[in-house]
């Protein structure tokens, strides 16, 4: 199944995410921040614009669907959020559960807290900084929507993940081949699940049980 109109999309997300009216007021209240914002600053592609509840809404909102399991309690951490997908979206439709949302700009970061501001979403924490000069800590629920490839986000974000973190990376065409190419010495139990919103594009699911990156070979004081 494919959601592909804007109709179908709001459909979806009453009758099988299971939204209620509060919940895609606060959604409604999103897009048209959003569209406002896009004149000033380029938040999204404008091209995308025609179908936000396709591309944009439903793209984040998927994530809460496509686990098939309860998501666990906690902080949900989303990683260089940009214009606030999934984190936004998350925070929006699950106002009880605290979304910490990074980036490392400036102007994004002011953007997401006017945002979550006019929302009235005291659950969200928005933080400006780089993942790399984020503080190590335990989040419940990992995302991140086409932040870094899967071997370096790992790398970057293992940190903050225990073994009960659900990670949720909505990836384009290419995410069984990012799969198949994380390090082995990574002990994980990731999938791929189609998206919703594209036929060709996929999300990887799943835990990280343990395990660190490959070493680079030490070659210091080897004779050539």
């Amino acid at each position: 199944m494919t959601i592909a109109t804007e109709a179908d999309a709001k459909v979806w997300l009453r009758d099988t995410l299971g939204v209620d009216e509060p919940a895609m007021a606060r959604l409604s209240a999103l897009v048209a921040l959003l569209l406002e914002e896009n004149e000033r600053q380029n938040l999204v592609a404008r091209g995308t614009l025609p179908q936000v509840w396709v591309r944009h809404i439903v793209d984040s909102a998927q994530l809460l669907h496509v686990s098939r399991e309860t998501l666990p309690d906690g902080e949900w951490l989303d990683l260089g959020t940009g214009a606030g997908f999934p984190g936004l979206v998350i925070a929006a439709l699950q106002p009880q559960r605290p979304v910490a949302l990074v980036d490392s700009r400036r102007l994004r970061t002011e953007w997401l807290q006017r945002a979550a501001d006019a929302l009235e979403l005291r659950n969200v924490r928005v933080i400006l900084s780089r993942v790399e000069d984020l503080p190590s800590g335990q989040h419940a629920v990992i995302s991140a929507r086409a932040f870094a490839p899967l071997d370096k986000l790992v790398t970057l974000s293992a940190r903050f993940s225990t073994p009960d973190t659900v990670w949720l990376l909505p990836k384009g065409a290419g995410a069984a081949q990012e799969l198949q190419m994380l390090p082995e010495s990574w002990n994980h139990v990731f999938h791929v699940k189609q998206s919703l919103t594209d036929a060709n594009a996929g999300v990887i699911v799943g835990r990280l049980l343990g395990g660190s990156p490959p070493r680079t070979p030490n070659t210091k004081g080897k004779r050539k």
